[in-house]
C-alpha cells in the first residue's frame, strides 16, 4: 500500500462524535511510552503526523486521520501512564473502551507492545479484555531495533507463553523499528487486504 494523503480529522473523549463513516478504521493503543507516534508516522510517511513526545502521556484524546480517503487510522491515548492522576488514567481508560466495544467500522487494533520487557500485566489483561469483548487485535512489538535478536526472540517467545496459557491461538504479530522501518510494509499490506476486502 502506498499513502499518499494522511490528514487530520478530529479528536474527542465521545465516541459517539467520531466521524460518521462506514470505512474501516484501525486503531493504534499501548502503555505510555510504547513508541506509538513514532510507529505510526513511521507507517504513513508523514513524520508530523503524530505529535512524537519525550515525555508520555501526550495524547489524551481520540485522535482520527484519514488515509487516502479509503480508511481511518486512530491514534488513542496511552494507558498505565504513571505520573499521570489515577482519575486522568481511570477516564482515558473508560473512553478507550467504550470506543473499543462500540464502533462498529473498527476492523483491528493494533496492541503495541514494547520488545524490550518481559510480558508485563497492563499489557496481558488489555489484551484479554479485548478478546473477552469480542475486539479483533493484532500484537505489535516496537523499538526491536533497541535489543539484540537473542534477547528479542527471548521476549517474544515469552510474551506468546503467556498469551497461549488463556488463548486458543496467537493474534497476528508484527515485530517492528520505527528508526528503521522494520515491519512497515507487513503491516500496511495487512491493512491494505482488509481495506481492499470491505
Amino acid at each position: 500500500m502506498i499513502i499518499k494523503k494522511a490528514e487530520f480529522v478530529v479528536s474527542n473523549t465521545d465516541p459517539g462524535k467520531c466521524p460518521v463513516t462506514e470505512k474501516p478504521e484501525f486503531a493504534f493503543v499501548g502503555r505510555s511510552n510504547v513508541g506509538k507516534s513514532s510507529l505510526i508516522n513511521m507507517l504513513t510517511n508523514f513524520n508530523d503526523l503524530a505529535k512524537v513526545s519525550g515525555a508520555p502521556g501526550k495524547t489524551r484524546l481520540i485522535n482520527h486521520f484519514n488515509i487516502n480517503d479509503e480508511w481511518f487510522l486512530v491514534d488513542l491515548p496511552g494507558y498505565g501512564y504513571a505520573k499521570a492522576l489515577r482519575s486522568s488514567r481511570e477516564k482515558w481508560l473508560i473512553f478507550i473502551k467504550k470506543y473499543l466495544r462500540v464502533r462498529e467500522n473498527l476492523f483491528c487494533v493494533f496492541a503495541l507492545i514494547d520488545s524490550r520487557h518481559e510480558p508485563q500485566a497492563l499489557d496481558l489483561e488489555f489484551m484479554n479484555w479485548m478478546g473477552e469483548n469480542g475486539v479483533p487485535f493484532a500484537m505489535v512489538f516496537t523499538k526491536t531495533d533497541k535489543l539484540s535478536d537473542k534477547q528479542l526472540d527471548k521476549n517474544l517467545s515469552a510474551y506468546k507463553t503467556e498469551m497461549l496459557k488463556t488463548w486458543e491461538e496467537l493474534p497476528p504479530l508484527f515485530v517492528t523499528s520505527a528508526e528503521k522501518k522494520l515491519g512497515r510494509d507487513e503491516m500496511l499490506t495487512f491493512i491494505g487486504d482488509i481495506v481492499r476486502k470491505n
